[in-house]
């Protein structure tokens, strides 16, 4: 068998006449990996040095070409270069390498390219991972792993993927939850101030609870930060320890003693249930009002509360205007009727109709908006469609508007926990007592109806505030633009003769809890905060002694100056922020004070919820610790952009677990 070489030398020194062409000497790489063979008369075939493969060369004065030669190396399919690749990595101590054949062996052909996947190393831990994360972030079922059209695709990607079972992405996403857990952990350690928490309650048809325990906190650099703890199963819910035993729990796995400030939740629990809760700030955190900081009803669920009954008080006529939206959405020719209708009258209104979710109250807020702007097109339409059956009264449409101006009030204010990203408490004092000050104007109108659904509500309202005005009042007097005087000034148009007493509750709460901060006030150490001790330190003690009762009046001094203009865009932490050092006591105070969260729902999409959220029945079948990482592993990994956690540190943590 002839070599390329050999090949060219016999070709040049044959003579002329029996050198039928002149071959120049071939200079593709190709031929380090080939030789050329003649098999019959005038036809030659090129052979692989690596597997002996033949393949056309040249017959008669016809020459092959090297595309198909370029392409048996470039694509890997010759067996002798892939195993001495495969050797190669096996003797290698670094990361290995796809095979990547030597020289330019790429086909030029147009729209195509060729592929080394097939050929790549793969890593069975981090592919592992890849789908534990998937599924977590997805919210995908553990058993998909064990499907046979996952495992079909899995192997039409990948032949040499080991197949997971059940068992095994289980233990893959525990390992991803608990690797992401350790970057919390570190958060949690870096808090400078205390930390609050909300508790929101779910349901499920195994009558079992589950309890997202979500903690709430200014950080160092003064921005409010929210972070869900724990997912915890509860067997049984309706006791009276199930909200502390929660409080509890996770007080301990985070090493929350003396950190928590105020628990919030939304589950309708009895006086028992929130005495048991009070102890776990009170007796663990001294020092805070002697756990008054519990707060019974998050403002999320008493907005829905509230709508919840103003939906119940005109469920007759909510059914009429329902039933006229399905007899238009639920028809094409119904609905180009309408349309045509609506183009007819020129109605200026962007509203589209369309049927509510019972479950979401804003949804039936809007459709009743849009039902009432739309009313000219509904009278039309009654007289020229005769299938139009039983439709809305006069008197129901403006009992509509009336259900719409009770509710358009809530839904901006519930709408603000959805748009807004750390929605505070002086926002929701004004929109508390915003919507109590109207209740009881209408109240004293001439409409029964009218009267009678805002008597219901303001019932609600008044129990939320004496639940939670302390907190809301409290953090208004952290607003340098109220201080007191907005706290006074609606406090007296909310309890008339009241007034003063409630005034003077929060006047002497504010001042208590200061006086707990000034007594829990260590010394002043420079070396304590990293700094450079100056030898000073004896200093410190003497001005602590000589001046403590000067550094009490700190909170009076801030109460005594000017109040600030109220501008739009006035960021109260970043005052906070520039003035910690003139009030380095009251600044500690408003830091938590500031922290207290407003609603209790574990995310914001929740919080036009009618009724408590309901845990979904794969999720029950699973162990509650699954459970647990499952969903805080996903808010983990959502926060930080799903890539906050390696492969190999997953694998570690699986390890050691």
């Amino acid at each position: 068998m002839e070599t390329a070489i050999e090949v060219y030398n016999d070709v040049e020194m044959r003579s002329p006449e029996t050198q039928p062409i002149k071959r120049r000497k071939k200079k593709s790489m190709v031929w380090e990996h080939f030789t050329i063979a003649t098999v019959e008369p005038d036809l030659r075939r090129a052979f692989c040095k690596g597997c002996n493969q033949s393949f056309a060369y040249s017959n008669g004065t016809k020459v092959a070409g090297t595309s198909h030669l370029k392409r048996h190396i470039a694509k890997g399919t010759c067996p002798a270069l892939v195993h001495a690749h495969a050797q190669e990595n096996e003797n290698n101590t670094t990361t290995p390498t796809p095979y990547t054949p030597k020289g330019d062996y790429t086909p030029r052909r147009r729209y195509r390219t060729q592929s080394n996947s097939a050929y790549v190393s793969i890593d069975q831990e981090k592919c592992r991972h890849q789908i534990a994360k998937m599924i977590i972030l997805h919210d995908y079922p553990l058993h998909m792993v064990e499907h046979p059209g996952f495992a079909s695709f899995v192997e039409s990607l990948q032949p040499r993927f080991d197949s997971v079972s059940f068992n095994n992405v289980q233990g893959d996403c525990v390992a991803t939850y608990l690797a992401e857990k350790q970057n919390v952990i570190k958060s949690l350690q870096l808090i400078p101030g205390r930390i609050c928490l909300t508790l929101d309650f779910w349901t499920s048809k195994l009558t079992l609870g589950y309890v997202f325990v979500t903690g709430h906190f200014i950080d160092s650099d003064w921005k409010i930060q929210r972070k869900l703890l724990n997912v915890l199963m509860e067997s049984y819910p309706e006791s009276d320890e199930a909200l502390s035993n929660a409080v509890a729990n996770c007080v301990s796995e985070w090493g929350l003693e003396g950190k928590l400030f105020s628990v919030a939740f939304n589950h309708s629990a009895s006086k028992a249930a929130v005495e048991k809760i009070r102890p776990q700030i009170c007796i663990k955190n001294p020092g805070i009002l002697d756990g008054q900081l519990v707060i019974g009803n998050c403002v999320a669920r008493t907005f829905s509360g509230l709508a919840k009954e103003v939906l119940e008080k005109g469920k007759d006529v909510i059914n009429k205007i329902r039933d006229s939206v399905k007899h238009v959405k639920t028809s094409e020719n119904h609905e180009d009727r309408f349309v045509e209708l609506k183009e007819q009258l020129q109605v200026p209104s962007d509203k589209v109709l369309s049927l509510d979710d019972q479950t979401q109250w804003n949804t039936t807020y809007k459709m009743l908006v849009a039902a009432s702007e739309l009313k000219e097109v509904f009278y039309c339409l009654e007289t020229s469609d005769p299938d139009y059956k039983h439709p809305p009264l006069a008197d129901n449409w403006r009992q509509v508007e009336a259900l719409c101006t009770f509710l358009k009030p809530l839904y901006e204010a519930a709408s603000t926990l959805q748009s807004t990203e750390n929605p505070s408490a002086v926002t929701f004092f004004h929109e508390v007592w915003k919507t109590q000050s109207d209740l009881s104007r209408a109240i004293g109108g001439e409409d029964p109806y009218v009267a009678g659904i805002a008597k219901t509500m303001k019932e609600k309202v008044d129990k939320y505030w004496r639940d939670c005005s302390l907190v809301l009042a409290m953090a208004v007097v952290m607003d340098p633009r109220f201080k007191m005087k907005l706290v006074e000034f609606s406090f007296s148009k909310i309890f008339g003769e009241d007034a003063g007493k409630n005034i003077k509750t929060v006047d002497d709460g504010i001042h208590e809890l200061f006086s707990e901060y000034m007594a829990v006030l260590l010394p002043l150490n420079p070396a304590s905060d990293g700094g450079k001790a100056d030898g000073l330190s004896d200093f410190d003690t003497y001005i602590m002694e000589t001046t403590g009762q000067n550094l009490k009046s700190e909170l009076d001094q801030y109460l005594d100056e000017t109040l600030l203009p109220r501008v739009q865009e006035f960021d109260v932490l970043d005052w906070w922020k520039q003035n910690k050092l003139k009030f380095p006591t009251l600044s500690k105070m408003a830091r938590d004070i500031l922290s207290v969260p407003v609603s209790a729902a574990a995310f914001v999409d929740h919080v036009f919820d009618m009724e408590p959220r309901e845990m979904d029945e794969y999720k029950t079948s699973l162990r509650p610790e699954t459970v647990e990482a499952l969903i805080c592993a996903r808010e983990w990994l959502l926060e930080s952009g799903g890539a906050s956690s390696s492969s190999s540190s997953a694998a570690a943590v699986k390890a050691e677990a």
